[in-house]
């Protein structure tokens, strides 16, 4: 559960100065305010938002202006915009930065769902150079003090890789970081993600950090990435699904000395459970309602107990709870002594995916220019998914 401490990192993204090299990557119906303040409560870093579609957030949608707000005990804050078109993307920083929504922004370039890929947002927009030098560069303008940063992913597929240019684009349109999720469109969520590609990114672009995104089950992980790579710190996602407590574990392997306190976790099923019921606590006040709280913690029951001695049937009890209480009644039933369970409890959590052939529009890949047939069809690229 723990690794030995390495050399103290100290990431500054802008003004931002953060206590550990970390931060939470955007996940849809995952990252919201009570998840955010659960791993805050383990660890330190940088939590970053559910990510918010810019045309809702000009239009002001109220499921929108929801998400963007923090708890009182969330500094700094952090916002992920999704745009695809640049007076929409800008208008929306310009939003969030008068209104003092945020301290951080980034953007996602990084989406590999086909609903998205196929209209030429998410992952495939950098393939359009001036489309996206347009969106940083104006977003970047619009920000001015709020240090607004890019994450991506390498590119479509290993025919048609953006990163390294992306990144350079990024770099001279004055964003405070960039981070790059390892593996192509193409790829989704499968097999390894390559690390190389971070530490050749980092080799590109050597006036604002570098950050590393892409099988971080661990903070030895971590460590061992930013050893192998130079980045100058990770984004984690899927590796802190049920396992809140790893934001701990990386900041006392990463962090400075007031990163963490205490000594590493003994996650006993006891341990766990008391991290599932707060995190049911937090829904319930994040959501406003009990009901709709411990229907959300249900899609968590998996990967907080994943390789622990919790039988299928107290699992499927878990999955259709509607109250606290009944979550205490099933939880007190449990043997709180049973041990860590190891390798049970490591490795990969959440949806890998397998490869697939990315959804584009009609010769999308021909140019790297946007011609006025694509500029229509990027127009209903914006919609509402987890992207990274």
């Amino acid at each position: 559960m723990s690794t030995t401490v390495t050399s103290p990192a100290r990431l500054r993204i802008g003004p931002i100065a953060l206590d550990a090299p970390v931060v939470l990557a955007p996940m849809a119906g995952i990252t919201n305010t009570a998840f955010r303040r659960l791993c805050r409560e383990y660890g330190a870093g940088l939590y970053v938002s559910e990510m918010i579609t810019t045309r809702a957030l000009v239009e002001r949608n109220a499921t929108t202006m929801r998400l963007i707000r923090h708890h009182e005990s969330e500094t700094p804050r952090s916002i992920q915009l999704y745009g695809v078109d640049p007076a929409t993307v800008e208008a929306a920083v310009r939003i969030i930065v008068a209104e003092d929504h945020a301290d951080h922004i980034d953007l996602n370039f990084g989406c590999p769902v086909p609903k998205v890929t196929r209209k030429g947002g998410g992952a495939a927009l950098p393939w359009k150079l001036d489309l996206f030098r347009d969106i940083v560069t104006r977003a970047a303008r619009a920000a001015g003090d709020i240090p607004l940063t890019v994450k991506m992913r390498k590119g479509i597929d290993s025919d048609h890789l953006t990163y390294l240019d992306a990144g350079r684009i990024a770099e001279d349109a004055g964003v405070a970081a960039v981070a790059l999720h390892a593996r192509t469109a193409a790829e989704f969520y499968s097999g390894h993600a390559d690390w190389e590609a971070i530490a050749e990114l980092k080799r590109a672009v050597t006036s604002v950090p570098v950050l590393g995104n892409g099988d971080i089950w661990s903070a030895d992980d971590a460590a061992r990435m930013m050893a192998e790579t130079g980045c100058d710190g990770v984004v984690v996602g899927r590796g802190c699904l049920g396992r809140p407590w790893l934001f701990g574990d990386l900041a006392r392997a990463l962090g400075g000395p007031n990163a963490a306190a205490g000594e590493p976790v003994d996650a006993t099923l006891g341990f766990v459970c008391r991290a599932f019921r707060r995190h049911a606590e937090l829904l319930v006040e994040f959501f406003d309602s009990e009901d709709r709280g411990c229907r959300d913690i249900r899609k968590h029951v998996a990967w907080y107990f994943k390789g622990y001695p919790v039988g299928g049937e107290t699992r499927a009890r878990l999955a259709t709870v509607s109250t606290l209480a009944e979550i205490d009644v099933i939880l007190a039933e449990l043997d709180s002594d049973a041990p860590y369970p190891g390798a049970a409890a490591e490795g990969q959590r959440g949806r890998a995916g397998t490869p697939k052939r990315p959804a584009l529009p009609d010769r999308w890949l021909e140019s790297r220019d946007l011609d006025a047939a694509e500029s229509s069809a990027i127009a209903d690229a914006e919609l509402e998914h987890s992207g990274g």
